[in-house]
């Protein structure tokens, strides 16, 4: 009676020995990326425990645990006793949500007009030119705004030329925050409509065959079959992108940002920065307001995937 379960667990091991050794390579060429997001991804997050302590460098963290260990009070500070907190999670918020829901229908709308372009020489070249942006650093970008529309740059020595008189543009909160989104589409719509141009091409050409012979217009084919073929690739996009929305881009705004324009543009990451590095506060603080982060990120995606399972779609989990 004991020999039937202890052959099945040999045959079960045997299957998977045989299953190992055919994929020997496959194992081989993941093992550097797992070993690169244990290292950097998930051993650094034992520093979680300075949120919950008065870290002090020189004990280290176990130290600061064993010796300052400050519990929820790191948290209430920020909450309760941070006047700038509230209202730079409120930048955060509105920048991070403003670029998701640009950046995600320029990206579409990008795809789909170079999707419909005919001229293939043509349709690679505009390729090329919108990805271009996305391979430049945010600090080669910054001094090129900077250069365009700083007080004595291009713009304005336009503006002169032409009789009128020289705007501080980098210094006007409304059209800095115009600027902020607008960059993020130049740099990045390009790269980011890759994804829907690959499942563009995978879209059954018989689809428009069949639509062209209804004499369906080009706007009607887009609607009918491009857009819903690309919906579920969409979808999942987005939901990853909700995950970003309280880092907004600290690359792109600690490049181009100055004092003038900190209420209206300052978001945690810059906020973490200054509080870290300039004020030289409590790093307990700054690694509070990092985790208040990433619980808020998990939950955001966690609740976005079962909203699109709700509606039948696919999720990530």
């Amino acid at each position: 009676m004991e020999s039937e379960p202890i052959a099945q667990r040999e045959s079960k091991w045997h299957g998977l020995g045989k299953k190992l050794k055919q994929s020997r390579f496959l194992i081989l060429m993941i093992i550097p990326a797992v070993v690169f997001y244990i290292l950097f991804c998930y051993v650094p997050m034992y520093g979680i425990l300075i949120a919950f302590t008065k870290y002090y460098p020189k004990l280290g963290i176990i130290g600061s645990i064993q010796k300052h260990w400050v519990g929820l009070d790191n948290f209430s500070i920020i909450f309760n006793n941070d006047p700038e907190f509230l209202n730079v999670l409120k930048n955060t918020i509105l920048i991070g949500v403003g670029k998701i829901i640009i950046s995600f229908v320029a990206a579409i709308i990008v795809a789909l007009l170079i999707n419909d372009l005919r001229m293939r020489h043509f349709k690679k070249a505009s390729q090329i030119i919108v990805t271009f942006p996305h391979f430049l650093s945010w600090v080669v970008l910054a001094g090129f705004i900077n250069v365009l529309f700083s007080r004595s740059g291009v713009i304005n020595d336009i503006i002169a030329s032409g009789g009128g008189s020289r705007q501080d543009f980098m210094s006007n909160s409304s059209f800095f925050l115009d600027l902020i989104f607008i960059s993020d589409i130049w740099k990045e719509a390009g790269w980011s409509s890759i994804i829907y141009l690959a499942t563009m091409a995978g879209i059954s050409p018989e689809l428009y065959e069949a639509a062209d012979i209804d004499g369906a217009t080009r706007l009607q084919k887009t609607w009918h079959i491009t857009l819903p073929g690309i919906k579920p690739t969409a979808i999942l996009l987005l939901i990853l992108s909700v995950g970003g929305v309280l880092s907004a881009g600290f690359d792109q705004i600690f490049n181009l940002y100055n004092p003038l324009v900190y209420e209206q543009v300052d978001i945690l990451d810059t906020y973490i920065y200054r509080q870290t590095f300039s004020k030289m506060a409590n790093p307990g603080l700054a690694t509070a307001i990092g985790l208040f982060k990433s619980i808020v990120s998990f939950i955001l995606v966690i609740s976005v995937d079962r909203i699109a399972k709700l509606f039948g779609e696919r999720g990530i989990i």
